[in-house]
C-alpha cells in the first residue's frame, strides 16, 4: 500500500478532460492504497480570485469528488486551508527554497511575463506545494507534465531539508498515471481542452447539461474529408472525438472505426455526446443530492480532522529539527 497525496485547485468545474485524463484515474487509486485529496484554495489565490466564486468553487470541486466515487471511508478528502499546517510548512518550506530555483520555475516565468507586478505568492507557490507533499510523508504524487518541474523541487527541498536537520520527510516518487488519450479543444484540435479557453464551444465542463453536450460535440471541429478514421495529425478532430468516445465507451478505437466507417459525421457526432452523457449524467445526478447537504459538510469536517492529525505530526517533527517554539508543547 503506497500513500498518495493530490490537489486540484478550485479555480473552476473540472472540464471531460480533467475527468478522463486524470480524475477518473483517482479513483481507481483507492484500492490497495492510502489516498489523501486535497482542494487547494490557498495555491488559488496567487492570483486575483473572486471570493464569491472561489467559495462556490470549492463546494462544487467537493462535491463533484465524491459524485466521481472517491470514497471518504478509503480516502481523505479536506479543504486546504482548513488544515494550517499546510501554511504553516509552506513558511519552513521557503525558508528552505533559494530564490534563484523559484524563479526558474517555468509556471512563474509563464504566469509572470509581460505583467508589471505579481504576488510573492505566485513566486512562493512551489515551495507551499512541497509542504502540502511532505506533510503526509507521501510516496506517491500523480503528475501532468505541467507539475513535474514543482515536484522536482520538492523532492529537492525534502533531501536538502533532510540532510542538514535530520531525516524527517518522506521523498515522494512521480506517479505517472497509464498512458490515456490526451483530450483536446473541441473548437481547436490541435490544443488541451482547458476550462480557461474563452470559446465556451470548445469545452465540456463535468456540469454541462445534455442540451449542452450535444450542441458542443455536434459543432466540434472535424474536416471535409467525411470519414471516420484515426490519424492526429491529418484528421486531429475527428481523433479527438475518437479518443473520446472510446474512452467513455470502454470501446477500442479500432472498433469504432470499423463501425462507423460507412457512416456520416453527424450520426458519429450524435453517437460521442450519448456516451459522454452516459458517463456525466450519474456523476451529476449524485452532485445535485451531495452539494445542499449535510453529509457534504460533515465529510469535510472528518477529512480535515483526520489530515490535521497526520499533518501535525510530521510539522511538529519538523520544528523539533530546526528547534523552533517549545519542545515540550509537542
Amino acid at each position: 500500500m503506497a500513500k498518495i497525496f493530490s490537489g486540484v485547485q478550485p479555480t473552476s468545474i473540472p472540464t471531460l478532460g480533467n475527468y478522463l485524463g486524470a480524475m477518473r484515474n483517482f479513483v481507481t487509486l483507492q484500492d490497495g492504497n492510502e489516498c489523501i485529496y486535497c482542494i487547494v484554495d490557498e495555491h488559488a489565490i496567487t492570483v486575483p480570485q473572486d471570493p464569491k466564486e472561489i467559495q462556490k468553487n470549492i463546494h462544487n470541486l467537493a462535491a463533484l469528488y465524491l459524485a466521481m466515487g472517491i470514497d471518504p471511508k478509503r480516502s481523505i478528502l479536506f479543504i486546504q486551508s482548513e488544515v494550517p499546517c499546510h501554511a504553516q510548512l509552506g513558511w519552513i518550506m521557503q525558508c528552505v527554497s533559494y530564490m534563484g530555483e523559484l524563479e526558474r520555475m517555468t509556471q512563474f516565468k509563464d504566469k509572470s511575463k509581460g505583467k508589471q507586478s505579481v504576488s510573492a505568492g505566485l513566486l512562493t507557490y512551489p515551495p507551499l506545494m512541497a509542504a502540502d507533499i511532505l506533510l503526509y510523508q507521501t510516496e506517491l504524487v500523480p503528475v501532468g507534465a505541467d507539475q513535474k518541474q514543482h515536484l522536482e523541487l520538492t523532492r529537492d527541498l525534502a533531501e536538502r531539508f533532510n540532510k542538514k536537520y535530520g531525516q524527517v520527510f518522506t521523498v515522494p516518487e512521480p506517479y505517472i498515471p497509464p498512458v490515456g488519450a490526451r483530450i483536446m479543444s473541441l473548437a481547436e484540435p490541435t490544443k488541451k481542452m482547458s476550462k480557461s479557453d474563452t470559446n465556451r464551444k470548445a469545452t465540456i465542463f463535468t456540469l454541462d447539461s445534455e442540451k449542452e453536450i450535444l450542441k458542443k460535440i455536434k459543432s466540434a471541429t472535424t474536416d471535409d474529408e467525411a470519414s471516420i478514421r484515426y490519424d492526429r495529425e491529418a484528421k486531429p478532430g475527428v481523433s479527438n472525438l475518437l479518443d473520446i468516445f472510446s474512452l467513455c465507451s470502454g470501446r477500442s478505437v479500432d472498433e469504432l472505426v470499423t463501425a462507423y466507417q460507412n457512416k456520416g459525421y453527424g450520426e458519429f457526432k450524435t453517437d460521442v455526446a450519448e456516451s459522454v452523457i452516459n458517463v456525466l449524467s450519474p456523476i451529476q445526478e449524485r452532485y445535485h443530492n451531495l452539494i445542499e447537504s449535510d453529509e457534504l459538510d460533515e465529510i469535510l469536517d472528518e477529512g480535515a480532522e483526520k489530515a490535521y492529525a497526520m499533518a501535525k505530526k510530521t510539522l511538529s517533527e519538523s520544528e523539533q529539527a530546526l528547534g523552533i517554539g517549545r519542545r515540550n508543547r509537542h
